[in-house]
């Protein structure tokens, strides 16, 4: 563990300064496959399922989203599949700003939160002014969860202390709305610049660190995934405070939802499998899981047609 004192606003670049590390790429890229090869028995893989499901945001973000499409997919996010296979609701719904008011009327007190991305996503390139405006707005419209992008580009260019303050300023301007800070990781080019960027969203305010935003290639990988957990980790053993963390974009089958769910538990322990601290960025992905649910309890696939999209 790197010990780095906590950052104040304003001096999230020097702390990081002061943080001298190199991730070793073999060694990352190994421990990361090796997740993908457990071997999961069958109540443990119905388990398994289920428990992604519940840590699942089910996402629409489309150019052509309506209320109409937001009312379908929070029916979906509610009740995923038929009762009999006691399958529990997700985690949240993600829309833009302006359809956030339509989500919180269609879930009304199921449980189900509202996320909302935010500070101009997918790109992060407008004035901080305007991003904190988008966010307040999201919130007052009762966002749960406001899922923001950091300016990679300033990152990129050393700028770590202006990322850090936009972190902490949007931070406050979620109010009581949980903070979730999306890397972009496959812009950040290298792990180490993964590691750095995890350290400084969550010594700003982060209540979740978060892969991607679904638009650039790679996005998720279980070794950029494992890079973030293990930044978690550290974080938590120095400090006491639990961060959550969010893989989204490319993760589209059962079997891969339940690596992650392993590398999880191996890196975090059980006290991260919860929705609370663990969410999957999920738009194809339900439906292959829910698929899975269908062969384990009935002992043969549904059609994939039996299952509305996302």
């Amino acid at each position: 563990m790197h010990a780095l004192a906590r950052a104040e606003s304003g001096s999230g670049s020097a702390a990081l300064g002061r943080l001298n590390l190199t991730i070793d790429q073999i060694m990352v890229e190994e421990r990361a496959a090796a997740f993908a090869k457990r071997s999961i028995k069958t109540s443990a893989k119905l388990s398994g399922l289920k428990l992604a499901i519940s840590m699942m945001d089910l996402t629409t973000l489309e150019g052509k989203d309506t209320p109409g499409k937001v009312a379908f997919v929070c029916r979906k996010a509610m009740q995923p599949m038929d009762p009999r296979y006691e399958v529990p609701p997700c985690a949240a719904v993600c829309v833009y700003p302006n359809l956030v008011r339509a989500a919180k009327r269609f879930l009304g007190n199921s449980g189900v939160k509202v996320a909302s991305v935010a500070t101009a996503f997918p790109t992060g390139l407008m004035p901080l002014k305007l991003k904190l405006q988008e966010v307040r707005s999201a919130a007052r419209d009762g966002a749960d969860e406001i899922d923001m992008v950091i300016d990679r580009g300033q990152f990129l260019a050393g700028n770590h202390n202006r990322v850090f303050d936009e972190i902490a300023a949007t931070k406050e301007a979620c109010g009581a709305a949980h903070l979730k800070v999306i890397l972009e990781t496959g812009e950040l080019q290298t792990y180490d610049n993964v590691r750095i960027a995890s350290e400084l969203a969550m010594r700003a305010g982060a209540d979740f660190i978060k892969t991607s935003t679904g638009t650039v290639t790679p996005a998720a990988t279980m070794p950029v995934t494992l890079v973030m957990l293990e930044a978690i980790r550290d974080y938590f053993y120095e400090t006491g405070v639990r961060i959550g963390m969010k893989p989204a974009g490319g993760i589209k089958t059962a079997k891969q939802s339940l690596a992650y769910l392993v590398m999880l538990k191996e890196t975090l322990g059980d006290d991260w499998l919860t929705p609370e601290l663990f969410r999957f960025g999920a738009s194809t992905l339900a439906n292959d899981v829910l698929m899975q649910i269908a062969k384990v309890v009935d002992g043969n696939y549904q059609s994939g047609d039996y299952f509305s999209l996302p």
